[in-house]
């Protein structure tokens, strides 16, 4: 069990009122109700003394039982397993909180949410530019709220979004979306532009919003999953499992070891054949077309692969709340598979990377610096190839990646090349993840039921999906249904740091530097 005596000691010292009410959960989580005045001090010690940093604040609508709204702020540490979670009470006639954007920039991301999904307010918060709502919204209407009801339509008056200009001679600007060409997902990107020298970028987005927390309310546990899987169709694995193991973790249950080796082996699975993909994409970016009609050979042999697992080529109904949802079948030799599609890749890799012409477009283009990647809490593999060394695989072990060897990549430089050699990188590590998992495989039941979720109380997962870290934060009522489900899709604090990196880049290289960090809309538009 976590020794949460410093930290309590921490707060006791500086808070002008004792902490009482706290509890410590699952070994490593401390649970506190402050004040929201307390929660600034709060994250000062955290970031100060423990090295701990917001990753998660989740509005709740709690007056139907509690008479109050509710703040829950999620800190996490950089490296030892554990957690704190902060409670603040909102009263909704008073619905204002003080700001914590100054202190920790991506905050400002949370509190803009909340304040469009919930009307809470936060006092001091620079950037009050709406995120999720459009100008068309109805004023009033915050759709998180329990009794929230739209009263009339919908209807789009052609308002634009508050873009700030950027002025001066020969600046011009290049609005693009969001309606793009293809099938991809709408945003619009708005550049400020001096000859072919990008000197601003904006991005909007929200224009998918599916309100998918709201759909969450009132589902049963088992039915939730369908929808997890379908946040962010090429996160299939990573969404569901963060659901389940959120759920899991409420319920106190730890899934059978061998469904653990199996999340693994999905997990890993559907690494591979989105980062083959975009490796062939960023190729393609280049010109250089030949490696991306060779990774999409691959990636189909791995959805081909997906299918035997689970019966979906997008490997949905692998995972439900307690287990897997199927086992390896008997006449599948998948480590042999996985041997001939690394050889086949690694051999595209090694034509790519002795093109001069492609690595010419990659090195140097669309730089994220360490600094403004930790300043905007940039995750998974943009984070990596900017230096930042976090990987909750590694770091907060799930599934049974705690039993298992492996290699995080890491990059420093930053750029496209960067983050196309991490990519590489974690294919491999992938491959080798799997292998190991189907040598130490275990007998044993795939799954054990859930049992009763325990009523108004909170808990989370935290997976390393294949962008990056996903946090689902899960609450039921009393009848076991579901009461308020928050998910943090990586691409929520990875998009706004595409508008740094593109800067001082010519416009034909944002769509490189764009696929580079190969964000989801879907995911960002909940």
């Amino acid at each position: 069990m976590t020794d949460f005596t410093p930290i309590l000691t921490a707060l006791k010292q500086k808070l002008a009122v004792p902490v009482l009410n706290f509890q410590i959960k699952h070994a490593n989580a401390l649970q506190l109700q402050l004040g929201a005045e307390e929660i600034l001090p709060l994250a000062e010690i955290l970031r100060g003394s423990f090295k701990s940093e917001l990753a998660l604040m989740v509005a709740n609508d709690r007056r139907p039982d509690q008479g109050c709204f509710q703040i829950n702020y999620l800190f996490i540490n950089e490296s030892a397993d554990w957690f704190v979670q902060a409670t603040s009470a909102v009263s909704p006639d008073n619905a204002s909180v003080p700001t914590l954007s100054t202190f920790y920039f991506p905050a400002s991301r949370f509190e803009r949410e909340i304040q469009d999904m919930f009307g809470i307010r936060f006092s001091g918060l620079p950037d009050q530019r709406p995120l999720v709502r459009h100008v068309f919204w109805p004023k009033e209407y915050h759709p998180l709220r329990k009794d929230a009801v739209l009263t009339e339509p919908i209807v789009n008056d052609g308002g634009s979004f508050p873009f700030t200009p950027v002025g001066g001679e020969g600046v011009y600007e290049i609005p693009v979306g969001p309606v793009h060409a293809g099938i991809i997902e709408p945003g619009q990107f708005r550049f400020s532009v001096v000859g072919e020298t990008i000197i601003d970028l904006s991005v909007r987005l929200s224009y998918t919003h599916k309100g998918t927390e709201k759909l969450f309310e009132g589902l049963l546990p088992l039915q939730g999953v369908e929808l997890a899987e379908r946040i962010s169709g090429d996160t299939t694995i990573g969404h569901s499992l963060a659901y389940c193991e959120a759920l899991e973790n409420l319920a106190a249950i730890r899934v059978p070891e061998r469904a653990g080796y199996l999340r693994v082996i999905l997990l890993e699975m559907e690494r591979l054949y989105n980062h083959i993909a975009d490796f062939g994409a960023i190729a393609n970016d280049t010109g250089f077309a030949v490696a991306h009609a060779h990774c999409f050979r691959i990636r189909e042999k791995l959805l081909r692969l997906n299918k035997r697992l689970t019966g979906s080529r997008l490997l949905r109904g692998g995972l439900i709340p307690g287990g897997v949802g199927h086992d390896l079948p008997a006449d599948l030799d998948l480590a042999a598979e996985l041997e001939r599609v690394l050889a086949d890749f690694n051999e595209v890799v090694e034509i790519s990377l002795n093109n001069t012409m492609l690595l010419d477009r990659l090195e140097g283009t669309g730089r994220l610096t360490r600094k403004t990647a930790a300043d905007h809490g940039v995750l998974g593999i943009v984070a990596r190839a900017s230096g930042i060394d976090l990987d909750a695989r590694r770091d907060h072990p799930f599934a049974a990646y705690a039993e298992l060897s492996f290699t995080v990549p890491v990059f420093k430089e930053g750029d496209v090349q960067a983050r196309t050699l991490a990519r590489v990188e974690e294919v491999r590590q992938s491959v080798s993840l799997i292998q190991q998992a189907l040598l130490r495989l275990p007998a044993g039941s795939l799954q054990i039921p859930l049992g009763p979720l325990p009523a108004f109380e909170a808990s989370w997962g935290l997976v390393e999906a294949w962008r990056g870290a996903i946090l689902t934060w899960v609450m039921a009522d009393p009848a076991g249904k579901l009461y308020r489900v928050k998910i943090k899709d990586p691409s929520f604090m990875n998009w706004p740091a595409l508008e740094f990196a593109v800067l001082k880049n010519i416009v034909p290289d944002f769509p490189l530097c764009n696929k580079s960090f190969n964000q989801s809309y879907s995911g960002h538009d909940l």
